[in-house]
């Protein structure tokens, strides 16, 4: 396994170039969907559901909507953008003509994969605070909460990307995979609700100390169990960011 340089930079602002272009065509998707959902299930749902604990349902869900689109725009970045920019656009294969190696163009990619999931989380957390659902100063770490999962999601979906054999097969990493998590790890309903050995299983999944951590510094209630959620988060993105360096070069130089 090879190191990338800081010429991983290069190719991060040549994402971001791009994306500041055509920010009008995905950027309003990718604020409105949040919305709807964060208002549609927290006020409609939360209507019938009452409170979870002494918060309402939509404070509940606020947290949860955050990180999980986090995951989302990081995991569409580094799967679907990633593999049109190196199979169908040979952007990855013009980039190896420049000082740039393949290391550079991984972590060039997960780094931008992890900037769009700061961005999500800025912008949805600015949303709540319209709503007024954040009651904590705590919750502006959020956003960095939401870019370090962008690392670990976008390690994992980059990893994906270099082993899938064709764009379609997405469709398996994305209902598997991305739509289980987005329902039980904890955005919509307190893992409580699951069996115990369910509880304990749930925190395999990649989303779920994500979403414990962020609803703690939502409402500033720390636990020791937030540290055990950003130790799995690093550990997660510490082990796909190395994997992924040797498999990405192995699809692009084989």
């Amino acid at each position: 396994m090879r190191m990338f340089s800081w010429r991983f930079f290069r190719l991060w602002q040549r994402n971001r170039d791009v994306f500041f272009r055509l920010w009008h065509s995905e950027g309003a998707g990718a604020i409105i969907e949040p919305v709807l959902v964060l208002l549609a299930f927290g006020m409609g749902m939360g209507a019938l559901v009452g409170d979870v604990g002494d918060q309402k349902y939509i404070e509940f869900l606020a947290p949860g909507i955050i990180v999980a689109y986090a995951m989302f725009s990081a995991t569409f970045e580094c799967t679907y953008g990633s593999y049109f920019r190196m199979e169908h656009h040979y952007t990855f294969d013009a980039i190896l003509a420049t000082p740039l190696n393949v290391e550079d163009i991984t972590a060039g990619e997960i780094f931008w994969g992890a900037s769009r999931s700061f961005f999500t989380g800025c912008v949805i957390l600015a949303i709540a605070a319209i709503f007024q659902l954040v009651h904590s100063p705590w919750a502006l770490l959020i956003p960095l909460v939401a870019g370090l999962a962008g690392v670990m999601f976008g390690a994992i979906a980059l990893f994906v990307t270099s082993i899938v054999p064709a764009i379609y097969t997405f469709n398996f990493y994305f209902t598997l995979v991305i739509t289980p998590m987005f329902l039980l790890a904890g955005v919509f309903f307190p893992l409580t609700e699951f069996p115990e050995i369910v509880q304990k299983l749930t925190w395999i999944a990649p989303l779920t100390p994500v979403a414990h951590l962020s609803r703690g510094l939502f409402v500033g209630d720390f636990q020791w169990s937030m540290l055990m959620a950003l130790g799995i988060i690093i550990a997660w993105a510490v082990v796909f960011f190395g994997i992924t360096l040797v498999t990405l070069r192995r699809r692009l130089t084989t």
